[in-house]
């Protein structure tokens, strides 16, 4: 059985800062990764809307550490861990494997929740994984090149006011004004808050609430799904006004859970959980009574801290300082607040900065772009995601349309595009 210093359990924001900080320290440290790469997951919903390719936000975890020499990574997915033998068993590529570890970090995300109702999960997108957004991107396409009469095909619910959903939103109906101009998107948002954006509150939600309505979508505040059957979405009002949305594309992005691994760390360390299966993790970010188990990032809950990748950042480095000793075991986690932001639609976003600073409209657009240009993973992923940006958005193209045009069967073994009076115009725009 192999043996190392420290595991870290997940490529993502929280695992890829702890394994970084471990370094520092020459921590010897094997990283288990479910995927190859690691997923800049804030950007997934320009993936599905064609804005960027998908390897330009999901560079290989082993390119993005190949310069730690004392951490490895490992391809596989977790299936047991045994906390008194400090023990980790995954499922790799050549079968059943253990590693052996002095300190574990368990950093493996959250998964959609659907509220009571995992049976929509067959019947809605969601935007967890780069296949979730390769797999709408080829829905979105093929909705969008359906006949213009097709009224179903081109009507869009995204359920969901938070940022996810705002994003996709705006992007969706911008594909209709100005892609695919002969069909233009019926777009619904339904968040059962009072407003969209809730979180942020104030003039930036109605900002949000204003450019969104300008763009042409429809937004159903303070209304809740309780249906979805085939192409109808059932939705209630606060009044209990029930209304039936027809549409062939339902985007979910209202509610997280913890992935199974979750279950799996608790019943290995005692660890008490919450409603959607999330650690209820120690001030230290230690998980039940074990000092040498963490638990960081959307996979827990702490002091009601957002499901956002800074948080998941500083606590995978915050374990990872107690670790190698930078910090004295038992120091209480604190988090930095450095704000939050999301984008709204074309040159237009809302960002909720620290010191009570609020930006809206192209100066926030531009504070969103120069951050997520600055935590892009890699300057090959920096350089082609500017240049899709640039295409995007000064320009008409969607550059992410590309690698699906050619592709889109119709189960006859036939590729099919677009109809043949739009054909040229669209390899135009998407290119």
């Amino acid at each position: 059985m192999r043996s190392t210093d420290t595991v870290v359990i997940g490529s993502g924001f929280g695992g890829l800062a702890a394994a970084k900080q471990l370094a520092k320290s020459d921590v010897e440290t094997v990283l288990i990764s479910a995927t190859p790469e690691h997923l800049f997951q804030p950007l997934l919903y320009q993936v599905a809307t064609g804005v960027l390719a998908a390897e330009e936000i999901a560079p290989p975890v082993a390119e993005v550490l190949s310069d730690k020499e004392t951490v490895s990574v490992v391809e596989g997915r977790v299936t047991a861990l045994d906390a008194d033998a400090k023990v980790v068993t995954y499922q790799g590529a050549t079968g059943v494997e253990q590693i052996a570890y002095q300190s574990l970090i368990v950093a493996a995300g959250a998964s959609q929740g659907y509220f009571g109702h995992d049976e929509w999960a067959d019947r809605t997108f969601s935007l967890k994984t780069l296949d979730d957004a390769v797999t709408l991107r080829a829905h979105l396409l093929d909705c969008f090149t359906a006949p213009a009469d097709d009224e179903t095909a081109h009507t869009f619910v995204v359920v969901g006011g938070g940022a996810t959903g705002v994003e996709v939103a705006g992007q969706i109906r911008e594909l209709g004004a100005r892609y695919f101009t002969d069909a233009p998107a019926k777009v619904y948002l339904v968040e059962g808050a009072g407003d969209v954006l809730p979180v942020y509150g104030g003039r930036l939600s109605k900002f949000t609430r204003k450019t969104l309505g300008k763009a042409g979508v429809d937004i159903l505040t303070d209304t809740f799904v309780t249906d979805i059957d085939g192409d109808a979405v059932t939705v209630r009002s606060a009044d209990g006004t029930e209304r039936v949305l027809k549409a062939q594309t339902v985007v979910w992005s209202a509610g997280v859970k913890a992935t199974p691994l979750a279950a799996v760390v608790a019943e290995a360390t005692g660890c008490d959980t919450d409603r959607a299966g999330r650690l209820l993790i120690n001030p230290d970010l230690t998980v039940g009574g074990r000092a040498d188990v963490f638990a960081i990032g959307d996979m827990t809950s702490l002091n009601n801290y957002p499901g956002q990748s800074p948080v998941a950042m500083q606590q995978g480095r915050h374990a990872a300082d107690t670790i190698r000793g930078a910090v004295s075991r038992g120091t209480r986690f604190k988090y930095l607040d450095k704000g939050s932001m999301a984008v709204v639609n074309r040159h237009n976003a809302v960002v909720d900065a620290p010191f009570g600073l609020k930006l809206t409209g192209f100066l926030g657009w531009l504070a969103w772009l120069g951050v997520h240009l600055f935590y892009l993973v890699g300057f090959r992923n920096r350089v082609g995601a500017v240049v899709s940006w640039f295409r995007s958005f000064a320009g008409k193209a969607r550059p992410g349309f590309a690698d699906v045009l050619a592709t889109i069967d119709d189960g006859s073994g036939v590729t099919r595009g677009p109809a043949p009076t739009e054909t040229d115009e669209l390899q135009e725009s998407v290119a």
